[in-house]
């Protein structure tokens, strides 16, 4: 990198490990020296939920934010109908209009934790582009914007190429998408004032579109920059874990189990992961992240702190770790364990503890449960369970029982009433 920008945001984006690409650096440092900088970042509503996945480009548009400058958080009422296909193998399953409006108010919880909305310059505000999108004319659309995009170049982008190059479909409703999020810069721009677009590297072909039609339509100057695409240090997707996505909506994930989640980081990603996901400073995520042998583990509880403090509140962050002494310390319950309510109907004259692994989440099958078993890698109140044919009645099930898959992986089991 030649030019070293002066700007505070840039300047957060290099140091911490959050820039990937961008399309003109000097151009947009410039933009931000001048002014407050609207910027946005756009969410699909493919679930109820955002996940760990969209941690990374949420804390970017926070950062712009402490930086001075204005996020704006685009939700995608009107793309979500479509689809993106970027880097996919196969075509997501099309969402009705009341499903994609649940997913928003969903989604819509986590962001007022890491952004203050409101109407001043640099308070963050909040779009659906269905709001353009929903009443568009096709054929006006077609001679308005879909004359200055270029196949030839659309058919040269990664995304599309990738998924051409397997042989595998791609519809024209999904090739129609970089066009909508293209058309969504544009009406940021002309609407709001929005000079950049942020997203994961993954996005760059659907950014560099936008900047392309804006300056063709509008002749205004606007930036692109994108964010690595995070795998963690043993090549895994960063955001999944054996249960599955590691969602940010509590009642989909509780904080003990995303403080876990974090605890439970590879030494090679403490560092890293500490000036990504927290506003510690930059000494001392280096200082964290090159502590070793039982130390480390210091480290990691800070930054599942820190990171759960940020999305659920310091309460629920000193909970878990609670919870977590107790469970892995001194072999207790723990108050704030994933924990699975049976009703006496439902236990009937007893249940297996097949069952009781995978109803809690700590087993994905039958099949895997058993095998948990034959692996000694289960446990009942903290005694080895051998016998995958155990079954558990009322009696057994008159205190709370606790599960648990491996040391790090623990559920409680409780009789209702």
């Amino acid at each position: 990198m030649t030019y070293q920008p002066k700007s505070d945001f840039l300047i957060t984006m290099i140091e911490r490990g959050y820039l990937a690409d961008c399309t003109d650096l000097q151009g947009l440092d410039e933009a931000l020296l001048a002014g407050v900088t609207p910027a946005y970042i756009g969410y699909d509503a493919t679930a109820a939920s955002l996940h760990v996945g969209h941690l990374l480009n949420i804390m970017m548009l926070r950062w712009l934010q402490k930086t001075g400058h204005k996020p704006i958080v685009l939700m995608g009422g009107g793309t979500t109908k479509v689809g993106d296909p970027s880097f996919r193998s196969d075509e997501r399953p099309l969402l009705g209009p009341e499903q994609i409006d649940a997913n928003i108010a969903g989604m819509q919880q986590v962001f007022s934790r890491y952004l203050a909305f409101g109407e001043g310059p640099a308070e963050a505000s909040m779009h659906n582009n269905a709001e353009w999108l929903d009443g568009l004319n096709y054929l006006e659309f077609l001679r308005d914007i879909g004359r200055h995009f270029s196949v030839n170049r659309m058919l040269s982008f990664e995304s599309v190429k990738s998924r051409l190059d397997r042989e595998q479909s791609l519809s024209f409703l999904e090739f129609n998408y970089m066009i909508l999020q293209a058309y969504d810069f544009l009406e940021l721009n002309r609407r709001y004032g929005c000079v950049l677009q942020m997203g994961g590297s993954d996005q760059w072909g659907n950014i560099v579109n936008g900047i392309d039609l804006t300056r063709r339509v509008l002749d205004n100057e606007i930036y692109g920059l994108t964010s690595p695409l995070l795998t963690t240090s043993d090549g895994k997707k960063m955001g999944k874990s054996q249960g599955g996505a590691v969602w940010l909506n509590g009642d989909m994930l509780s904080p003990y189990e995303f403080w876990q989640f974090w605890r439970n980081t590879t030494d090679a990603d403490v560092g890293r992961f500490l000036k990504l996901y927290t506003e510690l400073p930059l000494e001392e995520c280096e200082r964290l992240g090159a502590l070793s042998g039982s130390e480390i583990n210091d480290a990691k509880i800070r930054l599942a702190n820190e990171v759960t403090s940020l999305l659920h509140g310091a309460e629920a962050a000193a909970a878990a770790e609670a919870t977590a002494r107790e469970v892995f310390e001194k072999g207790g319950v723990g108050d704030d364990l994933p924990t699975l309510s049976l009703s006496a109907e439902e236990l009937g004259d007893g249940i297996s503890v097949v069952q009781l692994l995978v109803r809690s989440g700590l087993a994905k099958s039958g099949k895997e449960a058993k095998r948990l078993i034959a692996d000694n890698g289960a446990r009942m109140d903290d005694a080895p369970l051998t016998d995958a044919g155990l079954m558990l009645d009322a009696g057994a099930l008159a205190a709370p029982v606790k599960l648990s898959a491996g040391k790090k992986r623990h559920a409680l089991v409780v009789l209702e009433g």
